[in-house]
Parts: C-alpha cells; structure tokens; sequence
C-alpha cells in the first residue's frame, strides 16, 4: 500500500470538520427509495407512453403523469395556477425538389439532405463558385477577393489544409477552430449572404445510409412570431462526393483532387466553375403541443424564498422507430434516457415536499421542472428560460438530472462500476457551487465524481447536450449528473430490465444533498468564473 503523507492526513481530518450531517437532510433522504423509483420509471417507460416523443401521445401521458405526481405531493402550479407551461413548437418539414446536374438527377435522401427551414423558393444559377475549405484566416484565406455574395457556393465541409500533416493555419499538428467548432465555417459563409451552399463531406453518404429517415423526418423549433419560415439566412444543402464531383465535371477534376492539390501547395484554389443549377425548395409548417412540467415548493425563509433553485430533467425521447424499421421492437422507451433523470428529479420532489410537511421544509424555493423537446435540441429548456416563470437574476443553479440509471460504456466491468457518476459544469461558472457539490459528495455517498467530460471543448460536447446549458447561458451556475452513453443509447434496448435502480438512487441522493444545501445556505452560489459560454 502507498504510503500518506502525514501532512495528507492532517489536511484530511480538517476537511471533515466542517463538512458534519445534518440530521434532517438524512431524515428526507430516506424517502428516496429503489422501491418508489421503479413504480415511477415502470409507468413513464413502458410502451404504454410509445417512447414520449415531444407532439406526440405518449408525451402528453407522461406530462400529466408527473403533473398528477407533483399535485399529489402539495406541489404548486406557478403558471397561473397549472402546472403546464405551454412551449409553442412547430414541425418544419423541408422540401428539395431533385435537382439535374449534367444530364444526372439527384434526390433529396439519396444524395443530398438539408436541415435547414426555409421560405419557397428556386434558386437559379449559371454557374457555382469553388471556395475549397470555405475559410477566412490571416494564414489562410479561401475568399481573398472574392465575394460570394447572391452566388451558388460549393465548400469542402471537412478539415482545413493540412501540408505533411502540419495545419496551414496553427503551424502545428493541431487543427484549428475551423476544424474543430461545429458550424463555424458555415456560418461564417453565411453571413457573406451567398445565394446557396453546397456542403460536400465524405460521410454525408453514410450519414444518409445509417440515418436517413431521421435525417428527413420533420424538424421541430420554437415559434418565431410571424412565420416560423421568415429566414434569410442561406440554405445549407449537405451533398455526396458524387454530387459534388458532378458539379465540378467542367474543371476536369473531383473534389478530392482539388483538395489534396490545396494541401500540397498550401493555396487555395477558389474558382468559378461552369455548372448551370437549379433548386427549388419550400417548407410545409404545421403547430406541434406541447408543454414543461413545472412544480413549485416555497420557500420557508422570508428573505431567501424569492431565490429559486431548479432541479431539471427532460422527459421526452425519441419515439417508436420510424416506418420501414427492421428492428424487432418498435419503442424506444428511453428508460435511462431520461426516464431515470425524470425518476429521480421525482423523488426529490417527495423528499422536499415531505420535509416541508414535517417543519423542515428549505429555506430557498425549488422548482422542479420537467422539460420537453430535450431530444430536438433542447427546446423547453431554451423556451422555460427565455421566458422563464420565476426571473432568472433570483435564479441560484440548475441542478440537470440527464441519465442516471445506467453504467455507460467507458466504466463497464470496472470495479467502480456502481459508485460514479459523470459531473458536469459544476467548475464553469462558480467556483461556489463546485465545492458544495464535492462536499456533498465526500460527507453523504461517497462516489467518485468524474470530471472527464466537464470541458466545453471535449469532442462528445456533452456540456453543450442537455438542458441545463440554457440555464448556462444566461450565466446561472449548473450540474449536469450523468452516467455516460452506452450500447442502448437512443435504441429500443434502453429498458426499464437495464435500470441498476440502487445506482439510481444512490446518483439521486447526491443531486438531492447537493441541492439540500443550496436550498439552505445563507450565501447563494456566487458567479465567479469568467466564461465564453454564456451568451445571453
């Protein structure tokens, strides 16, 4: 056994001495039980509830189930009475007619997909201009003298010039932004307001074969006023190799060969290319319902009452498979995503809400907040906290619940398999809350809190993937507890038979002492991190 420095020891036995219990957080605690838990994630993910995908019947079960749950335990309706905040969506279906490129026609689902919502329109064009990787660099610019502006544009979607595997841009064997930030090349085109873009990247075939009918399914938004289609912004069309080599045909070369030449000699290659197109488009556009669940515990402290501590988990998925499956069964039930989060979010409300009952109910007002539309990116969670019930200034942290019912791929077979739990963003506004949290941990469940993901430039972006980022970007200090993907993710295999329910309990315990604490402290979290994520 490694040997501890006396000097570890000491500074060990200090850290427990102001970290004791408190008595009646474990009194409520006990009512956060495996057997209470089961009864709730056996009803919300059964396939009676179809997988309660966000306009669709068994979301509405589950929402009025967890309405129901939180007027059982004397929770409040805040929203003039009801526990219903209505989230106004709609469904954008986006049409491309087939579009002929040199005597070849190509289809929408086939060689091409665009996620983009956008007013009719047809856009005509005699020719189409090469902007290679699409970049604007001091080191490295694409569109040096050229403007795109009105023009169709083809950009390579993928990468940036690499030269014997240096970047042209960092000078070094690290891609820049251009690489790794999601979006920002195209959106960099887009806002030189080019009339179209061609977006050709190598995995859009297999994107198209794997996932092609999700891809084409309606997408969902939040209702603009007006028309939800009132964009100027340029449509984005992902395109095929083949595609995009078809539209080249008169250089003589492919997309590929353009490429590595840019590589090679570290230039661009911008060009206009002689390629008459023409594509037509339109959206069809039609309201979808459907609302956040909200209950309200007062506070019991006359002064902290009107500062508010919200506990969150999205309680939609994804739905029953789409027609054409080959899978055996059709429901994805989403018991761990995030029926276990909405379970566990649940039964702190129990313990809460009886804590009041006896006396000892938190001096800080909780709202417990049952989002919908997480899985078509983050849609109550973005409406509650752009016009949020309670103001966000007397906000003090979201503590998001997204899947905690499971052992995720990364700790299977580990001994320490049924004792972590991925945290995430407790450091990234509030050093504050960090430390509550880590002390909640090390004085009641004792679990290993990984930090693995708490980046907001980890590849998986996981910081950016659930609900409490919209509390983030409103600068509202955050948890994320979550326990990592795994093979049923987004499946039908992700069933109530998988759940570890001790480990979901024991996950809840340290929301529910975490949140405890914020709830009765005299300080509320301070904001004292320096960030680039929030934007608001």
């Amino acid at each position: 056994m490694k040997r501890v420095p006396l000097l570890f020891l000491a500074i060990a036995a200090a850290s427990c001495s102001y970290a004791q219990k408190d008595p009646n957080a474990v009194k409520f605690a006990k009512y956060i039980t495996v057997e209470d838990a089961k009864k709730h994630l056996s009803i919300l993910a059964s396939d009676e509830y179809e997988g309660r995908e966000t306009g669709k019947p068994g979301a509405d079960k589950a929402a009025n189930y967890i309405a129901n749950e939180f007027k059982k335990l004397g929770l409040q309706g805040p929203v003039k009475g009801s526990y219903f905040l209505d989230v106004p969506l709609t469904e954008n279906s986006f049409k491309v007619n087939p579009i002929a490129i040199g005597g070849s026609t190509f289809t929408n689902g086939k060689d091409f997909y665009s996620l983009t919502a956008a007013p009719a329109n047809t856009v005509k064009a005699a020719d189409i201009v090469f902007v290679g990787y699409g970049i604007t660099d001091e080191k490295y610019d694409d569109l040096k003298g050229t403007d795109i502006a009105g023009k169709v544009v083809l950009v390579i979607n993928d990468g940036e010039p690499m030269k014997n595997g240096v970047s042209l841009i960092t000078g070094t064997a690290t891609r820049s932004q251009w690489s790794i930030s999601r979006g920002k090349r195209i959106q960099a085109l887009q806002a030189k307001k080019p009339a179209l873009i061609f977006a050709v990247n190598q995995i859009v075939a297999s994107n198209l074969q794997r996932f092609g009918s999700s891809i084409l399914a309606p997408r969902m938004g939040i209702k603009k006023e007006g028309s939800a289609q009132a964009t100027t912004t340029p449509v984005v069309i992902n395109i095929t190799a083949d595609m995009a080599n078809a539209l080249l045909k008169s250089t003589g070369k492919t997309y590929t060969q353009l490429k590595e030449e840019i590589d090679a000699a570290g230039a661009p290659k911008t060009q206009v290319v002689k390629t008459p197109v023409e594509v037509s488009y339109s959206t069809e556009e039609k309201a979808v319902k459907a609302v956040d669940v909200l209950g309200y515990l007062p506070g019991s402290d006359a002064k902290l009452k009107n500062e508010v501590l919200v506990i969150s988990a999205h309680y939609d998925h994804i739905g029953i498979e789409p027609e054409g499956s080959t899978k055996t069964d059709k429901i994805n039930n989403g018991a761990d995503d995030d029926g276990s989060g909405t379970t566990g979010m649940l039964e702190l409300a129990r313990a809460f809400s009886m804590a009041k009952k006896a006396g000892k109910g938190p001096k800080r007002s909780i709202l417990f907040l049952g989002n919908v539309g997480e899985e078509k990116g983050l849609l109550g969670s973005e409406y509650y906290s752009d016009h949020p019930v309670f103001p966000l200034a007397n906000t003090i942290a979201d503590l998001n619940i997204d899947m905690i019912g499971r052992v995720g791929e990364e700790y299977a077979g580990k001994p320490d398999s049924a004792n972590y739990v991925y945290s995430i963003g407790s450091k990234m506004l509030s050093t504050t809350l960090h430390k509550i949290g880590e002390e909640a941990n090390n004085t009641y469940t004792q679990m290993k809190l990984d930090y693995k993901y708490d980046d907001p430039n980890d590849p998986n972006r996981f910081y950016y993937r659930s609900d409490h980022y919209n509390f983030a970007r409103y600068n509202v200090p955050i948890i994320f507890y979550f326990n990592g993907v795994h093979a049923d993710y987004h499946q039908p295999g992700d069933e109530v038979s998988k759940i570890n329910f001790p480990l979901l309990v024991k996950r809840s315990h340290l929301v529910y002492y975490t949140a405890w604490e914020l709830a009765n402290r005299a300080e509320r979290p301070a904001v004292d991190v320096k960030t680039e994520q929030g934007v608001k």
